[in-house]
Order: structure tokens, then C-alpha cells, then sequence
């Protein structure tokens, strides 16, 4: 479980890492999902393709000596770019009143049950809430 909700009281646990609030002292808790960045990939495809370009324009090599490895390289890259299926990485945000963020990277296979969990507390804390001003 990665949220525990008690009468007052709320707690956070995922993996190793574990934290308390009070109902009142959360502002914000959910998913964020952000695209993953692949700058190392990109940045090297276009140093090969540089190079590529600059044997097969300034230098007498045969085209094997430079089409082969270049072949190759992209093979890497590729490779390197589609290894894991997933194309997005899943945070869970915890903002409280005190103006502090927590952060906190989640697996894939965790993001259905937390973000379930999260629906659930924020169907609780809805609820509180309708009690507060009835």
C-alpha cells in the first residue's frame, strides 16, 4: 500500500521511503507524467551522422570503411532508444502548506495501484470536506 489513511492522520510509504501529514496539511497530492528525454541518443546519432558525412565528403575512403561502422552505430542507437517500452516516467507529487514538494519517481507497474489509492483519498478527503461545511 502505498497510502494509509487513518482518522487524522495520513501516510506515505513507497519502497524506502515513508511520510506523515495531517488531513489539513496536504494541499495537493497526485500523478504527474512526464515524456522522457533522450538527448544522449539524439546528440549521438548526430555526431555519427557528422562524421558519416564528413568521411564520405573530405576523405578518399571506401565506402565500407566508413558506411559499415556508421551502420552499426546507428544500430546501437536504436537499440539504446527502444530497450524499455515505457515512453513516459510517472512521479507522484506531494505538496504541502508549508510550501514543500515532494517528488518522489515510480515504477510502471506501481502507477495503477497509487494512482487508485490517490483516487481513493481524494474521494475521502472530499467527503471530509462536505462533513466540514454541512
Amino acid at each position: 500500500m502505498f497510502i494509509t489513511i487513518f482518522s487524522d492522520t495520513i501516510k506515505l510509504h513507497y519502497k524506502s521511503k515513508n511520510w506523515q501529514y495531517h488531513f489539513d496539511e496536504i494541499k495537493e497530492l497526485g500523478l504527474l507524467k512526464k515524456k522522457k528525454k533522450y538527448f544522449l541518443e539524439n546528440g549521438v546519432f548526430i555526431a555519427v551522422t557528422a562524421v558519416a558525412y564528413y568521411c564520405m565528403i573530405f576523405t578518399d575512403l571506401m565506402d565500407l570503411y566508413y558506411i559499415i561502422p556508421t551502420l552499426l552505430c546507428y544500430v546501437f542507437i536504436i537499440i539504446a532508444r527502444f530497450d524499455k517500452p515505457s515512453e513516459f516516467v510517472y512521479f507522484v507529487i506531494v505538496k504541502d502548506i508549508y510550501r514543500k514538494e515532494i517528488r518522489i519517481k515510480i515504477d510502471l507497474k506501481d502507477r495503477l495501484p497509487i494512482g487508485k489509492q490517490i483516487d481513493q483519498y481524494l474521494d475521502f478527503q472530499f467527503e471530509r470536506n462536505i462533513k466540514k461545511t454541512a
